[in-house]
């Protein structure tokens, strides 16, 4: 979340920033108002409790004196009903300011495109060339289905509908996939973890998913657990509570787990093939870093994806997102959209996204630098690939006339040596 001292210090910028995401100024002065209103309690408060204390010594002594001390008893007990009425009241504008401020989205790069939508990003870069087909190319459901390799059907009789079934070489072809990922991103140094697929609503929170979003998730009725929407949360979350230590930065994570997402919002959107699912698997990939490096990480992450994009041979471009278009916890997002012929258009198949202090903060994650002062670390996140949506890549742009799908030629040695599904 935001320092909220940043936001009383930088009103203006903070108004002119967050309302590029669609927040209104009101919000941010109902917050610098209670913040206000906090800070002012806290001087009254302090003021009664240097009251009370001496008041307390006045009684002690009144007593040594054998004295009378009912009139100094009284005016302590006022005193002390005050205090306690302040606390109250104090405790109730903690969770207020808290609980806005959590929802506020992280500040934008000032370096990232201004507007309301995906209309207002713009493109970095496009790797690799469309093929051109001699045949109209079929979309990726119609020739799994075709090649008996995805089953929408049972997968909506079973389970409902977004669900499916991987069948067979279909089944092969999700798992030499994510394989490979791993082993790339292995390669490149980040360290393989199995994370747990649920967790707690605290991780939820740190990561800021909760409170904002809870509508977007599955949730275990009557238990603090939620079904991971993506395994950014408990990778990011291994070091919540935790002071990294500076020898150890970068800390380089991936993971590949399934993702559960209730879509709310989507309907009518995607409604076939693998694009918007309600459970897909994902490798992700998590980085901790110090401030000055978290940028230059954020362009070697964004390559890290594209890389695996390149050695399938499949054509992609990089965009940057514009400030609506964004993620609510992310400062800067660079997307991957990877090329699908039956669409003749570029489709998301991984956001590489800086999200610099906004998580850490949330989670409490820290490193000591070289003066011995705890500072915050900046976290990113990307995905390195989802892999149903390179599943669908890999059939529309393989795909034969004949209805068989090449396999890439990365991909064969965990495929068996198979070259072709018919």
């Amino acid at each position: 979340m935001l320092d909220i001292k940043m936001i009383r210090q930088n009103v203006d910028e903070v108004k002119e920033q967050l309302g590029n995401r669609g927040v209104k100024p009101e919000i941010i002065d109902e917050i610098v108002s209670k913040d206000r209103k906090r800070r002012d309690i806290i001087v009254q408060t302090e003021t009664l409790k240097k009251q009370r204390n001496d008041v307390s010594q006045a009684i002690a002594q009144l007593k040594r004196n054998k004295e009378n001390a009912d009139t100094q008893i009284e005016e302590m007990k006022k005193v002390g009903d005050a205090i306690k009425a302040f606390d109250e009241e104090l405790n109730g504008l903690d969770e207020e300011v808290t609980d806005m401020a959590s929802r506020l989205p992280n500040m934008p790069n000032k370096t990232i495109p201004v507007g309301p939508d995906e209309d207002s990003n713009v493109e970095l870069r496009k790797v690799g060339t469309p093929r051109t087909f001699d045949f109209e190319p079929k979309a990726h459901w119609e020739i799994g289905e075709k090649l008996d390799i995805l089953d929408f059907e049972r997968g909506a009789k079973v389970a409902g509908s977004r669900f499916l079934y991987y069948k067979g070489w279909g089944a092969r072809l999700e798992r030499a996939l994510y394989n490979f990922m791993l082993d790339e991103h292995a390669a490149d140094g980040y360290t393989e973890i199995i994370p747990p697929y649920v967790v707690n609503d605290e991780s939820m929170y740190g990561t800021g998913q909760f409170p904002k979003f809870k509508a977007d998730v599955f949730q275990i009725e009557n238990e603090d657990l939620t079904l991971i929407p993506t395994a950014e949360v408990p990778l990011t979350n291994y070091y919540r509570d935790e002071v990294i230590p500076e020898e150890k930065l970068p800390v380089y994570f991936t993971a590949l787990s399934p993702s559960f997402r209730s879509e709310a919002g989507s309907a009518g959107r995607d409604t076939r093939g693998l694009i918007r699912l309600h459970q897909f698997n994902k490798v992700e990939m998590v980085k901790f870093t110090k401030p000055e490096d978290s940028y230059a990480e954020l362009e070697k992450m964004t390559n890290d994806a594209g890389s695996i994009m390149e050695k399938l041979g499949l054509p992609y471009h990089v965009i940057t997102l514009s400030t609506g278009d964004m993620g609510f916890s992310a400062a800067m997002t660079h997307d991957l959209e990877v090329w699908l012929p039956a669409q003749n258009m570029y489709r998301e198949i991984s956001s590489c996204s800086n999200t610099e202090t906004f998580q850490a903060r949330r989670a409490h994650i820290q490193y000591r630098d070289d003066d011995g002062k705890l500072k915050f670390v900046h976290t990113l996140n990307g995905s390195g690939l989802a892999v149903g949506r390179t599943l669908a890549a890999v059939l529309e742009n393989y795909q034969n006339e004949d209805g068989s799908v090449t396999v890439p030629e990365v991909l064969r040695p965990y495929m068996g040596g198979l070259d072709v599904i018919k």
